[in-house]
């Protein structure tokens, strides 16, 4: 995800390009400029010169969706092959899964009616948002250090003789401030800021971000490039904290940038993008380590292990199934947003899951598609039956994401049952102490 800078009237005067998300290239005219900064940002599945049409570039989507703006060139919006709707429940169920458990009928994150991806999350923002300020903006204690002409709170020595060699006044002072100035209002703040910068965003929803920006006047703006101040969730900002995850999710990548070799100015690709590989990676690990707490075993993401001895080839398996204290690994998954090939078969991933299966001492791994030929499958390897025991098998899943947030969900539950059914089953000869 890309933050954005403000809409110039050169931006507005370029056709718009719509590309669809793994769809066919189209070529575009764009200044050289403007193409480069599109290929360097790594934004796109490719962006090369046309050589048919001059001044044109072929570019072709990947798996980011959303809208960009290029540097003089046209706004150019990806739309997903998965419905908005589906994409933003995908989204509030790795954000909130406690609540999305309950309200997986109609999913946690209000779009609207917009069927675009960049008009749907400025209206879910700023839903949020007005849910979260309905009963005030929340005010909190903030450390303030400032020079003073009185002292108040308490006295920065170090500061004092520092900066004004012990002489008083002004005097370097320190307090804590009772302030709407706290970080839960800065991210909110700067996640309005930002949606308004976007390209696509309608009107009934920009003017409502900007009333909710004015509700937020002041508040300190946060300086782009900045780290987002922290925030720890408590019964105090529980309104707040369905708006503040989704504000971070506006907020956390920042704008690509493309630096020449010359030492020019950087050009600037600015716009909003969801990475679909990432989404459906979360959405996946969250779903699934939350249904396996039914079954009394705990989930690691992103547990890091090593290939070989020496610990020097890392490898990150998505999701990791242990007993219940933790120690023991009971199962391995992995989720991959891919298209399935025409013999349904992606030799990589299955090497990647053997992998992961040997080095943690598994009978089974588990790889989890965002779509197949069918909904399971296995492979058992070759060499690895043992003592009237079947070898290792790799199971292949597939989670169709234009099912409902019901049906999705019930296909997570039965997935975690199958993990969880591996606790039982007895563990490879090769059992590796974690």
């Amino acid at each position: 995800m890309t933050a954005t800078a403000p809409v110039t009237a050169a931006a507005t005067t370029v056709p718009d390009v719509t590309l669809r998300e793994y769809g066919p290239a189209l070529s575009v005219p764009l200044t050289a400029g403007a193409g480069r900064a599109l290929a360097a940002a790594g934004i796109l599945q490719s962006a090369t010169p046309d050589p048919r049409r001059e001044g044109h570039w072929l570019l072709r989507a990947g798996s980011r969706v959303g809208a960009v703006r290029t540097p003089g060139g046209p706004i150019l919006r990806i739309m997903p092959k998965t419905p908005v709707s589906r994409l933003f429940f995908l989204l509030g169920f790795s954000l909130d899964p406690a609540r999305a458990w309950r309200d997986s009928r109609e999913g946690t994150v209000d779009t609207g009616a917009h069927d675009d991806v960049v008009p749907a999350l400025a209206h879910a923002v700023e839903r949020q948002v007005d849910a979260a300020l309905r009963q005030g903006v929340l005010q909190g204690y903030r450390e303030v250090e400032e020079s003073a002409l009185v002292v108040r709170g308490r006295l920065r020595e170090a500061e004092q003789i520092r900066r004004h060699f012990g002489r008083t006044p002004p005097v370097e002072i320190a307090y804590d401030a009772f302030t709407t100035d706290t970080a839960e209002n800065r991210i909110l703040r700067a996640a309005v800021e930002q949606l308004l910068r976007l390209p696509g965003v309608p009107g009934p929803v920009r003017r409502r971000l900007a009333h909710q920006r004015l509700r937020l006047a002041d508040v300190k703006p946060l300086v782009r490039g900045q780290e987002l101040p922290l925030w720890q969730p408590s019964r105090l900002n529980s309104r707040y904290q369905p708006a503040l995850r989704l504000a971070e999710a506006v907020l956390r990548g920042a704008s690509p940038e493309h630096r020449p070799a010359t030492g020019a100015e950087p050009l600037v690709v600015d716009g909003f993008l969801f990475d679909m590989n990432k989404l459906f990676e979360d959405f996946v690990t969250v779903a699934l380590r939350e249904a396996l707490r039914e079954h009394g075993l705990t989930a690691r993401l992103q547990d890091p292990h090593h290939l070989d001895l020496a610990g020097l080839v890392g490898m990150r398996p998505d999701l990791v199934v242990r007993t219940g204290d933790g120690r023991t690994p009971v199962a391995v998954a992995d989720a991959k947003y891919k298209i399935e090939k025409a013999d349904g078969l992606l030799n990589a991933d299955l090497y990647q899951a053997l992998a992961y299966a040997t080095v943690l001492g598994l009978r089974e791994a588990h790889l989890v598609y965002a779509a197949g030929r069918q909904p399971e499958r296995f492979h058992e390897v070759r060499g690895t039956a043992a003592g009237g025991r079947p070898g290792v098998r790799l199971y292949q899943h597939s989670l169709d994401l234009s099912r409902t947030p019901e049906q999705l969900l019930s296909t997570i539950r039965e997935l975690a049952g199958k993990l969880a059914s591996a606790a039982s089953r007895p563990r490879s000869p090769a059992d590796i102490t974690q």
